[in-house]
């Protein structure tokens, strides 16, 4: 299968990266420190960063294609992969729905849960144009680009965006995150069988406990084979889930920060924790549930450290 893409993503392991790092050396690429990597090295278009997270390799620019065919897959991963998708993978080509979210580990912001529809033509259509996790992409400019291009190829999609607010009630109401996520995925799944009632099975990322995401499908979910699976966002669908969740989030926290005039950065760090202690100076105590995931262990912390200045 031909690709044209601008961005890959792939795992290494130590002696992979050792063997990455003499390749480049090799042929001659200027290396450079960039943060969180092993190393960072470019020549001409090509531009290679090694996380030291995984560890994984995220190569960007132009050549891709021929880089990994004749250079990477033959002298480091010692495996050709790359354009053989069907090949190796005749399960992310067939008909099915994939679901993902965003912002279950984020303070601040919503959660987010989107589902997206393949066959066999939009997956390679979204193979050619890089969709890939979410979680692999750090720039919300290109978070938003695939997000037009998925929505752009007529792909059957949902999305539902639980606004802070609702999220605070709905925890609540059903005890834990697992139950609410799964209410989440099952609402996101019963309107994608009614956008694409002959679908015959969704694929999901695994639950802690499976039968919970189970009971909670609705009448329409409950007539399709679902799948829950470990890393499913490999899966095209599921990845296309993935960056339109996270294009949602992103979106939420941009247009409330500049609603409530305050900064609210993403996960649960402490520039977290500070920016939460600054909008309550700023806004007081009832700011908090509009914004951020009150069940966290922050809202406790940033909530003392208020009382007491």
């Amino acid at each position: 299968m031909s690709q044209s893409i601008h961005s890959y993503t792939t795992p290494l392991t130590s002696e992979q990266v050792t063997r990455f790092r003499a390749l480049l050396e090799a042929e001659g690429y200027q290396f450079d420190v960039k943060p969180y990597t092993l190393f960072y090295a470019c020549k001409g278009k090509l531009k290679i960063s090694v996380y030291e997270k995984g560890p994984k390799a995220v190569i960007q620019g132009k050549g891709i294609e021929d880089f990994i065919t004749f250079q990477l897959e033959p002298q480091v991963l010692g495996k050709a992969v790359f354009g053989y998708d069907e090949i190796h993978h005749p399960e992310w080509f067939e008909p099915h729905f994939g679901i993902d979210e965003s912002g279950k580990g984020d303070f601040f912001g919503p959660l987010v849960v989107a589902g997206a529809y393949v066959d066999p033509d939009l997956a390679r259509s979204f193979a050619s144009f890089g969709v890939q996790d979410s979680k692999n992409i750090s720039s919300d400019k290109k978070i938003r680009d695939l997000a037009r291009r998925i929505r752009q190829s007529g792909a059957p999609i949902e999305v539902l965006v639980i606004s802070p607010a609702k999220y605070n009630e709905l925890f609540v109401r059903f005890g834990n995150l697992n139950k609410l996520l799964a209410w989440g995925h099952a609402r996101v799944l019963e309107n994608l069988c009614e956008r694409k009632p002959d679908c015959p099975s969704a694929l999901s990322d695994k639950f802690a406990n499976a039968r919970v995401l189970e009971n909670a499908l609705m009448t329409r979910g409950q007539c399709i084979r679902l799948e829950q699976r470990t890393k499913a966002e490999s899966d095209f669908a599921v990845a296309a889930a993935s960056i339109l969740a996270r294009e949602k989030f992103i979106d939420w926290l941009d247009a409330a920060a500049t609603r409530h005039s305050l900064q609210l950065p993403k996960g649960a760090s402490q520039a977290v924790k500070n920016a939460a202690v600054a909008a309550l100076r700023a806004q007081g105590p009832s700011i908090l549930p509009q914004i951020a995931k009150t069940h966290f262990k922050t809202a406790t912390e940033v909530l003392s450290i208020f009382a007491l200045s």
